[in-house]
């Protein structure tokens, strides 16, 4: 691992992590280049951010569950790979339903260089404490669709306000939204805005 790159489970209290890139569970159908270990890495400032976010989340009855944190260039040029690929139809239903697999990179649900490749960029949701289960957010992670974006029509009221609660408490730790996906937050102030890393999670 590089200097000033950490897992995020190990500076983060407790924080749930399922790194879906590291699985069978995503939209390519297989575990992607560059994940070997399913653990969530991030830069250390990621890192001392998503504590605050940990605890504003809290206070509010909801713990924070990570999905993906750094992400290696390699797996941003594997998923290049699968979209030229002929389609399967085995994880359209769930992922891309209305657009096909060229259209995720030209709507910006995918992109050729990612911001996650810096390291100070997040997918995650929230879980209830009480319960342990996911809060309802209208849609989940790696939905490439209208519902995914913030304020999309058709949200309950509970689930809208969920993604409204997660919006909040991450704006008021220092991070940024991406609209067309409720889940993906980015540190304003992250330590490398311009360097994309290609080191293997391991």
């Amino acid at each position: 691992m590089r200097d000033d790159f950490v897992f995020v489970d190990e500076l983060v209290s407790g924080i749930r992590w399922d790194a879906k890139y590291a699985t069978w569970d995503n939209f390519t159908g297989k575990p992607v280049d560059g994940y070997h270990a399913n653990r969530i890495v991030g830069t250390r400032a990621l890192c001392a951010a998503l504590e605050k976010a940990q605890q504003e989340a809290e206070s509010l009855g909801f713990g924070l569950l990570l999905w993906d944190g750094y992400r290696p260039q390699r797996a941003v040029d594997c998923f290049l790979r699968w979209a030229e690929q002929p389609e399967d139809g085995r994880t359209k239903p769930r992922h891309y339903p209305n657009i096909n697999r060229a259209e995720m990179f030209e709507r910006g649900y995918v992109a050729t260089r990612s911001g996650h490749s810096r390291g100070s960029t997040v997918d995650l949701t929230l879980y209830h404490l009480e319960s342990g289960e996911l809060a309802a957010m209208g849609g989940g992670h790696d939905l490439m669709d209208s519902r995914s974006h913030h304020g999309a029509d058709g949200t309950t009221r509970r689930e809208a306000a969920n993604r409204r609660n997660l919006r909040s408490l991450m704006d008021a730790c220092g991070f940024s939204s991406y609209s067309s996906e409720w889940w993906h937050y980015t540190l304003n102030d992250e330590p490398y805005p311009d360097t994309y890393f290609d080191f293997a999670v391991t």
